[in-house]
């Protein structure tokens, strides 16, 4: 394996802007190994390797001529193929937008390319990003790197099996119930649910509007909190952002001290359900983390317990809202359109065959829980549940500064073993869903592996609105000590991916 994809993007960045080694250097590193070992990870649905060597030598040609860029210019990037890319094609895992080439940027990719990254390709996601294990697909599952007969996690397990694949130093993707975090946390991966409104949604496929956010994924903290400052912010386009600014990241990364910090054990997130082996890595941190100094208090959260239900009508219904713009009218896929039958007809042919079951299964129960009759006794009521765990969350931090939990309850299950069991595969997000229905930042990050199968256990952790900085804070102190006991990152332990001989 080359060196270079092993460095990290702050390293990268660093090197490229030093004139150490080119980022034309870098990004064929990067495109060489995906060609060696995609083919069994299968991360990426699309590989941009003409652009991607035009925009590097692009960055090379103005780092040359003196010009001062930021620290991730010249640096590759994994996009989650729900992030508009104006030239490239963005389909959402779905047969509905299979080819469907974007003609404008996303406001977080505009960013990006404002800040010399270099654009390698698309990563493979849950359809329309419904699915905990990337194996709703259209275009087939995604491998987890550390046992490719495992699920990398989803929606978004395309961008987090790059990263552990050493395919792109750094991701994006999106969070609506833990579909950063909980990938990371299979994945051995560093993964950030920003607050929610922080981070623009125009030009990201909607699915469930009042939870969707847009962050970094990364093998270390502080290159999550790089990409983190690059794209967070207000957006004009995106009237739902947070207009003041982003809190200092990038500083927090830096700082990694828990001395003093009051942090919060949820325990509610525990016991039945709950691998011994996830449990034991978690308490094992919590250990860690008081050796530092840090304050341990317990807290209840019990409307937490109600977050899986009330989260699974939400989303639905705006799901089935979101997805209606999907009528073969307009753009994407259209079938039977032979002058014989009725719009009425197309369309409905047109979702019979475009979306999948797991689509299919959400915005049938979103509709449902929308209708006449039903909206009080379901929606409604989920609804005033959101409100209660946001006033859990308010009451916790009159007592904590972050609260604790592990980011999911087992580690990777094999390909196959929850696809018939909806309610099995979304128990994945038992421990996420919250930090979403309160809009409040969270992260995942690598602490141990499970002893039973080798798999990689994530904490996460979780702090007030806009406090995003506490996560990276404890982030960072977490990933320092258990770096120090390991003596090398947790990837380093991963088995290595030869590929194709």
């Amino acid at each position: 394996m080359n060196e270079l994809v092993t460095l990290t993007a702050a390293e990268l960045g660093a090197c490229i802007a030093s004139r150490e080694v080119s980022s034309e250097e870098v990004t064929q590193a990067h495109l060489d190994r995906i060609d060696e070992v995609d083919g069994d990870v299968r991360a990426f649905l699309l590989v941009d390797h003409d652009g991607a060597r035009e925009t590097a030598r692009r960055i090379d040609s103005r780092i040359a001529d003196g010009e001062k860029l930021g620290p991730l210019a010249g640096v590759p990037l994994a996009v989650k193929d729900l992030f508009c890319t104006k030239g490239l094609a963005t389909t959402a895992s779905s047969r509905m937008l299979e080819g469907w080439i974007p003609p404008y940027d996303s406001t977080i990719v505009t960013r990006c390319k404002d800040a010399g990254m270099v654009i390698l390709g698309k990563t493979n996601l849950d359809e329309f990003a419904m699915g905990s294990s990337t194996e709703t697909s259209a275009f087939g599952p995604t491998h987890n790197p550390w046992d490719l007969d495992r699920v990398p996690g989803g929606s978004g397990g395309g961008s987090a099996a790059s990263l552990a694949a050493f395919q792109s130093p750094l991701a994006l993707g999106t969070d609506t119930g833990g579909s950063i975090r909980q990938p990371g946390a299979v994945t051995g991966t560093v993964g950030i649910k920003p607050t929610y409104g922080s981070t623009s949604r125009y030009g990201v496929i909607a699915m469930a509007s009042s939870l969707d956010t847009p962050g970094p994924c990364a093998r270390t903290v502080l290159d999550a909190a790089l990409l983190h400052q690059v794209i967070a912010g207000h957006d004009s386009m995106d009237q739902t952002t947070i207009d003041q600014p982003a809190p200092a990241i990038v500083e927090a990364a830096n700082q990694p001290d828990v001395a003093g910090m009051r942090i919060g054990v949820v325990t509610e997130f525990a016991g039945e359900g709950y691998d011994p082996q996830v449990e034991a890595r978690f308490d094992e941190a919590v250990e860690i983390l008081t050796s530092a100094g840090a304050e341990i208090v317990e807290v209840s959260c019990p409307n937490f317990d109600l977050a899986l239900p009330a989260y699974y009508l939400i989303q639905p219904a705006e799901v089935s809202s979101n997805l209606a713009r999907y009528d073969a009218m307009r753009y994407g896929l259209r079938v039977d359109d032979d002058g014989e039958h009725s719009a009425e007809q197309v369309m409905r042919a047109t979702r019979g065959a475009g979306f999948g079951a797991e689509a299919k299964r959400r915005i049938i129960l979103g509709t449902y829980a929308l209708s006449a009759g039903y909206y009080d006794a379901y929606y409604g009521s989920a609804q005033k549940v959101r409100t209660l765990i946001q006033r859990d969350f308010e009451k916790a931090w009159k007592t904590c500064d972050v609260l604790v939990s592990p980011a999911t309850p087992t580690t990777a299950f094999r390909l196959g073993e929850r696809t018939a069991d909806p309610m099995a595969m979304y128990r994945s997000d038992l421990c996420t869903i919250p930090a979403n229905m309160a809009g409040s930042p969270a992260g995942s990050f690598p602490i141990g592996l499970s002893e039973n199968d080798g798999m990689p256990v994530g904490m996460q952790v979780m702090a007030p609105i806009m406090a995003d900085d506490r996560v990276y804070r404890v982030g960072a102190a977490l990933e320092r000590l258990l770096n120090e006991k390991w003596g090398a990152p947790l990837l380093a332990k991963a088995p290595e991916l030869r590929g194709e001989a």
